[in-house]
């Protein structure tokens, strides 16, 4: 069985660091300095809007010549977000950062905000889980089982 993201959450902590959308683009990145993540949750009141990433800051912000202290952070975020539910396989959602490019994905049960997994967050489930996997086919095939 597959592990989902709702086991990645209660593992890494469903903390999810937000922005709202009136700040500057230079607020937003001086949080994500602060907080050391790579995206942010943009909201306006208690509703997310968009995310806000480091592709974002280089390439609507940095690239475009823009000044970090003028530019809104709604100005510059990504409007069309792909969101999850925590009930999506690790796989599943890995596939999904691929096939979209994306590097966060926002995980959403019934219209709220539970937290978000980093492409980071999934190789690392990943290649833990085949670590498990490894050593009960080692176990399998020599017979030996830890007691």
């Amino acid at each position: 069985m597959y592990s989902t993201l709702s086991e990645v959450l209660a593992e890494k902590g469903a903390t999810v660091y937000s922005v709202q959308s009136d700040a500057t683009v230079q607020d937003a990145v001086m949080a994500m300095k602060a907080y050391n993540v790579g995206a942010m949750i943009v909201m306006e009141g208690n509703t997310p809007i968009g995310v806000f990433t480091e592709r974002d800051l280089l390439v609507r912000v940095i690239a475009a010549g823009l000044d970090p202290n003028e530019v809104q952070v709604t100005n510059a975020m990504t409007r069309n977000f792909f969101a999850v539910k925590p009930s999506l396989s690790v796989r599943e959602a890995m596939a999904i950062v691929t096939e979209k490019r994306c590097r966060h994905l926002p995980v959403f049960e019934n219209g709220i905000l539970l937290g978000m997994v980093s492409s980071g967050d999934l190789t690392k489930w990943v290649a833990d889980d085949s670590q498990i996997e490894i050593q009960h086919l080692v176990n399998y095939i020599t017979g030996k089982y830890p007691n």
